[in-house]
């Protein structure tokens, strides 16, 4: 079992402040004792999750409203145990800076073998699609690890 997770996108405001609190929420049910974090490969630093990111996610009782973005650094990744990321790319540039990373890198959409697109700047729907691709990702995760 893993003490720590932390997922990464690149701006840390829409898909890993999601996953970060769907994992969170689904470890609590697990009672499983961890710590779930989130950062962005290109931080926007101090920035609230994106207003549509807050909204799908109030409709699916989970509030992210108070969430700052942060930058992904060295000490991050050493931190943690386990690093989720959205795409395949992201994979590649964490290990391409963090070599030590190497084997503790996994996408999100691991199990489901696939990526998660960003909402950035797209209409709502691109949001709810995000929210539901995160949710399936996340419970995937929380089967294989409590």
């Amino acid at each position: 079992m893993f003490n720590s997770i932390l997922v990464v996108c690149v701006g840390n405001i829409c898909r890993s402040p999601m996953g970060e609190s769907l994992l969170r929420r689904c470890a609590a049910d697990a009672d499983a004792p961890v710590t779930v974090a989130s950062a962005g490969l290109g931080a926007l630093v101090g920035k609230g999750a994106d207003p549509l990111a807050v909204e799908v996610m109030r409709e699916h009782g989970v509030d992210i409203a108070e969430h700052r973005a942060r930058q992904l650094t060295g000490e991050l990744v050493k931190a943690f145990e386990l690093i989720l990321v959205m795409e395949q790319w992201q994979q590649r540039e964490i290990e391409r800076l963090y070599p030590y990373a190497r084997g503790r890198v996994h996408l999100l959409g691991k199990w489901r073998e696939a990526e998660i697109a960003d909402p950035y700047k797209k209409p709502r729907e691109y949001f709810v699609e995000a929210f539901e691709s995160i949710d399936k990702a996340c419970e995937e995760w929380c089967k294989r690890l409590w």
